[in-house]
């Protein structure tokens, strides 16, 4: 778990600086411009990024899985090479086919306004803003989606259906609270993570707007990275404990 943990904390400190440092500069200076090829690669990272923490999410349910479910089977099943070709897979998998996307959405014609509504660059304003009719490059947004967010998505379900199944089993009440404070932080980031990227790009286009959008994204681009941290230092007893500690060490220093 620590393994995975540390892999999705270098994530999300990848997805944090894609977007954060060039917005708050905007904010600051006021010069709220960006280049065709800037915005392209913005876009191309936080799509692979994106893709690595979907499939990072599910490698993690399969961990709590594997640890509730077949205890005596973990060391085998989820050895440390296991661990380090399944987090390679997910970050290496989503590489081709975002980028062939962001190729593929940067090909449309842009004749209209250079305006993007929208704090950084994402597929449904740079959509909005290109021309001509983009319904296949819609559906094709769909299915990479469906691919990448839903299937995952549905392998955390089956997974923590498969764990909810084993919790009742659990004759003590002690084994039953082990087991859900080893799934209940991955369980929080779960709900904060995909709500907000399965409305994102798996909802009609008529039923979005520009404002909505803004919302979703910079929830499940900023605020959930930011919250993250918290969320699994604070369900952790190693770290409660460093903190609980950390007074009584500073003070003895200070005396020393």
């Amino acid at each position: 778990m620590y393994f995975f943990l540390g892999s999705f904390s270098l994530l999300e400190i990848c997805y944090v600086s894609v977007t954060l440092p060039r917005m708050l500069t905007s904010l600051w200076t006021q010069r709220r411009t960006i280049s065709l090829v800037a915005c392209a690669t913005q876009m191309c990272f936080i799509l692979i990024l994106g893709a690595t923490e979907c499939f990072l999410l599910a490698l993690m349910a399969y961990n709590c899985y594997t640890a509730i479910c077949s205890p005596l089977h973990y060391p085998l099943v989820v050895n440390y090479k296991v661990c380090i070709q399944l987090v390679a897979g997910s970050w290496i998998s989503g590489i081709p086919v975002q980028t062939s996307q962001t190729g593929q959405i940067f090909s449309l014609p842009f004749c209209g306004s250079n305006l993007i509504n929208h704090f950084f660059c994402d597929i449904p304003p740079i959509l909005k803003a290109a021309c001509g009719d983009t319904f296949l490059n819609e559906m094709l947004v769909f299915i990479v989606a469906a691919l990448f967010v839903l299937v995952p998505f549905l392998l955390i379900l089956v997974s923590y259906g498969k764990i909810i199944s084993t919790f009742f089993k659990l004759p003590s009440a002690i084994g039953r609270g082990k087991a859900f404070s080893t799934c209940s932080s991955h369980v929080m980031v779960v709900a904060l993570f995909f709500r907000s990227g399965l409305v994102t790009y798996l909802r009609p286009k008529t039923q979005g707007s520009a404002g909505t959008d803004k919302v979703f994204s910079l929830f499940y681009r900023i605020v959930t990275p930011v919250f993250n941290p918290m969320i699994y230092s604070l369900r952790n007893k190693d770290v409660m404990m460093a903190l609980r500690q950390w007074p009584c060490k500073y003070l003895s220093s200070l005396k020393n």
